[in-house]
């Protein structure tokens, strides 16, 4: 098992003055935690989601100050490096670590999500990023009807936003 805690701890030291980013994805990492709980999965996937929330936007600093901006697809792309480095510095599993960079090299590809991981990560950005924006609630419940399938992520979603089901 991976150190969660150690893990969640280095990405906040990481971001030294980056406070939208660290309260980004602890808010990304509660409801993805929440949503695999809730879904009543295994604490191998239940890993993998947690770590995954935690450095799915690890690019977006770095790529603010390269280009000014932070675009999806290459926060994905630059993502996927910059999870390894950062895994592997604190001895996390191989394994779990391939996993997470597919994870953080998708978690803005919203077609053919093929895995309940993915899904949860894909839940759990939104329902920040929806709230952050502060998305109508008929955008979101386009969104949710196109993109959201787990049960506990529906729930979280329609009372967030106040949406019927």
């Amino acid at each position: 098992m991976a150190d969660i805690n150690k893990i969640y701890r280095e990405m906040i030291l990481s971001l030294k003055d980056k406070r939208d980013d660290v309260n980004h994805f602890i808010k990304v990492h509660g409801y993805a935690k929440a949503i695999a709980e809730g879904e009543r999965l295994d604490s191998q996937i239940i890993e993998i989601i947690e770590i995954a929330a935690i450095v799915h936007d690890i690019a977006c600093a770095p790529l603010r100050a390269k280009y000014g901006k932070c675009d999806g697809k290459d926060q994905e792309r630059e993502g996927y490096v910059l999870s390894k480095e950062f895994l592997t510095s604190l001895s996390v599993d191989p394994k779990i670590i391939e996993r997470v960079q597919f994870l953080v090299a998708h978690h803005h590809t919203l077609k053919d999500i093929d895995a309940i991981d993915w899904q949860i990560l894909i839940e759990a950005d939104y329902l920040v990023n929806a709230d952050n924006h502060k998305k109508n609630k008929e955008s979101v419940r386009v969104f949710r009807d196109a993109v959201f399938k787990t049960k506990t992520g529906i729930n979280l979603i329609n009372s967030l936003f106040d949406l019927e089901e």
